[in-house]
């Protein structure tokens, strides 16, 4: 008699089903870095087109005046001449990083005890910066030349870099001067925030 009901059992055992299990989470942990990675590099260049965007307004805003005096956040927010992108309230922008940014008429030398070079010159601050996210940053060329009106950078508030012209130098007393760009290791040694991004990187335009 022929028996009409088989037992042949077939499938994965559970061995093989632990090893697809242990293939599939290292290639998510795999694309979740990809992800986090391709995230923090566009961010970047976010900030790199923000920033560009935001020097280009003020100045054009300003370029029939003296000097850039009543210049800060509430102005520039009023004025209209912030991205949506970084619009958090009537006072308060925000970077890519969700970081906070400050704009401020300042001046053009650090060295400046008569006032001469008050308000000559405007600051952006972007807060809240990654180790990663700040050495990329303070090192890209933001441009040296006359033209650019880049005055200085800072990282973090501490260290200098000038364009080295004339009268203007540094802004933060009692830091060395440096040649911009920000050499990468001075970058390195100087966004110091490696669990938490409190770093910052602070450009200064005349």
């Amino acid at each position: 008699m022929t028996n009409l009901y088989k037992n042949d059992q077939s499938g994965r055992s559970m061995v093989e089903m632990l090893g697809v299990l242990a293939i599939i989470g290292v290639l998510s942990v795999g694309g979740i870095a990809g992800y986090s990675k391709a995230m923090t590099k566009f961010k970047i260049n976010k900030t790199m087109d923000q920033v560009s965007m935001l020097v280009a307004n003020i100045r054009t805003l300003y370029s029939g005046q003296r000097n850039y005096s009543g210049l800060n956040n509430a102005a520039a927010i009023g004025f209209g001449i912030i991205p949506n992108e970084m619009y958090s309230s009537t006072s308060k922008i925000v970077n890519a990083f969700n970081g906070e940014v400050t704009i401020a008429a300042a001046s053009a030398d650090k060295n400046d005890a008569a006032g001469v070079y008050a308000n000559k010159a405007f600051q952006i601050t972007y807060n809240g910066l990654s180790r990663e996210a700040c050495v990329s940053i303070a090192t890209a060329d933001w441009g040296t030349g006359a033209a650019s009106g880049l005055v200085g950078m800072a990282i973090s508030g501490a260290t200098q870099a000038s364009t080295v012209k004339p009268a203007y130098t540094t802004y933060n007393a009692g830091n060395a001067t440096t040649d911009l760009p920000i050499a990468l290791t001075q970058a390195a040694t100087n966004c110091g925030c490696e669990t938490s991004p409190t770093c910052s990187v602070s450009w200064r335009y005349q």
